[in-house]
């Protein structure tokens, strides 16, 4: 059900001040809520999809740009198939990634550094 807006709503309105409805209370309570994680755990396959998928290219197209056939790109999104070091390099040019970015996904350098 609408309502009328008032004179200072509409003058509001006038002057590029959409009005937005009633406030909401800023009140949040935080243990309604569970924390995001900071990192998560992802396979080599999975890393490749997600450098796939944000740089909007479907399989086919990757497989135009890499040479690399369809079904193997496939088959490494499912981890079926190793990336291998070659494939790696040219999957990464592609995806414009640093091809350790796709073979070591969940390295930690905090804790995995040799120093």
């Amino acid at each position: 059900m609408s309502r009328l807006l008032s004179s200072r709503e509409r003058s509001n309105i006038g002057r590029g001040r959409e009005h937005h409805g009633p406030r909401l209370s800023k009140e949040v309570i935080m243990s309604d809520y569970r924390r995001a994680r900071k990192r998560i755990e992802v396979t080599v396959g999975e890393s490749v999809r997600i450098f796939r998928e944000l740089q909007e290219l479907s399989q086919n197209q990757l497989s135009e740009i890499t040479g690399i056939p369809q079904s193997t790109i496939s088959a490494i999104e499912r981890d079926r198939v190793n990336l291998g070091v070659e494939r790696a390099k040219v999957l990464a040019r592609a995806l414009k990634v640093h091809p350790a970015v796709l073979v070591f996904p969940n390295w930690d350098i905090k804790s995995e550094s040799a120093a």
